[in-house]
Order: C-alpha cells, then structure tokens, then sequence
C-alpha cells in the first residue's frame, strides 16, 4: 500500500477540518482508501495527514492534482507543507 504523507501548520485546526473533509472526493478521486489525521502536542495546529492509496501512482498524483494548492489556501495552511510519498513495508498494531 502507498501513502502520502503530509505535514504543515494551519492557522486555525477548526477551519482546516470542513475544507480537508470536502476535498476527500479528490483524494478519493486517485484511489485514496482512508486517512489519519495527527496533530503535534506542543501545537495542535500542526498536523500530519497519513494519506493510504491503493496505488503509488495514485499517491503520486494527488500530490500533484491541481486543487491541492487552492484547498490548502483555504483550509488556512500557513506554509509550505512537507510531502512524503512512501510504500508501506510493514503495519502491526498493538
């Protein structure tokens, strides 16, 4: 399984949450099959979004789709985001 991996600061978590939950027809659009979201403890403004696709060309794309940028500028992300594109090696829960 491949994910996307994203990392940035909002300005306000409850205004990034509606436009996040809106743009998941996108992230469906590209073979997403779920997400989690994370938020820093020292700042809960900063979030981590792991991203799950069925595919790593469909992570790949919608890192690349261009409403990501438009949708982020909404949500209120206040800086450049760090993206991870990675192929899952291995998932154990405890």
């Amino acid at each position: 399984m491949a994910k996307a991996i994203v990392q940035h600061h909002v300005v306000d978590y409850d205004r990034w949450y509606p436009v996040f939950t809106e743009h998941e027809a996108v992230r469906r659009k590209h073979g997403a099959t779920g997400h989690s979201i994370n938020r820093a403890v020292a700042d809960p403004n900063t979030i981590v979004i792991v991203n799950d696709f069925a595919t790593l060309e469909g992570a790949q794309a919608f890192t690349q789709d261009p409403s990501l940028p438009e949708a982020m500028q909404r949500g209120g992300v206040d800086g450049a985001p760090q993206v991870w594109i990675v192929d899952e090696a291995e998932a154990k829960r405890y």
